[in-house]
């Protein structure tokens, strides 16, 4: 692999950068929780951000921290499958079904929560691990794929689970349903 500067990772994926805060943000007004802040893109460190009111709710928190790989992931296929079947299925290359490939992968590689979230989450589910409560359970080994998915950015893991979801998938439901 090859190593190419964050922010221009940003800049050439910047849609992906604003649906990651778009949807903390859509989780923080759905929960009630107030927005202080919100920075969708810059050039700079961090390339963005959402400040907002704390919370110890653990429901909140886990969805405020999780959106984004909530929201990102759907939009990522929602955007690549239309894309993918004139390309694939009918061999027709458009330039609107790059532009929606190109859309969907970036938004789909910007759906990992970053280790801030995950570091929330892990904190609030420990406090409440005694409850038994399923979404409390499933967050332990969430935050760990989080934590990795983070680590392996360096690998490009953030665009190899893009690509999977967009295209990788999409192909995988062709082949199964043909």
């Amino acid at each position: 692999m090859f190593f190419i500067p964050g922010w221009l990772i940003s800049i050439a994926t910047f849609p992906g950068v604003i649906v990651h805060e778009a949807a903390h943000m859509l989780f923080c007004r759905q929960r009630g929780l107030a927005v202080l802040e919100v920075c969708f893109f810059r050039v700079g460190n961090p390339a963005r951000y959402v400040i907002h009111e704390e919370t110890e709710d653990f429901n909140t928190a886990f969805l405020v921290s999780v959106g984004p790989l909530i929201l990102n992931s759907i939009l990522c296929v929602v955007y690549c499958f239309p894309a993918f079947v004139p390309v694939r299925i009918f061999g027709r290359s458009d330039p609107l079904s790059y532009v929606l490939l190109w859309l969907g992968i970036s938004i789909g590689m910007h759906a990992f929560p970053s280790t801030h979230d995950a570091k929330n989450v892990w904190r609030l589910a420990w406090q409440q691990a005694r409850s038994l409560k399923p979404l409390v359970l499933l967050s332990f080994p969430l935050v760990v794929a989080i934590y990795a998915g983070n680590f392996l950015r360096i690998v490009w893991f953030d665009y190899l689970y893009g690509f999977a979801l967009g295209l990788l998938l999409p192909e995988f439901l062709f082949r199964l349903l043909a």
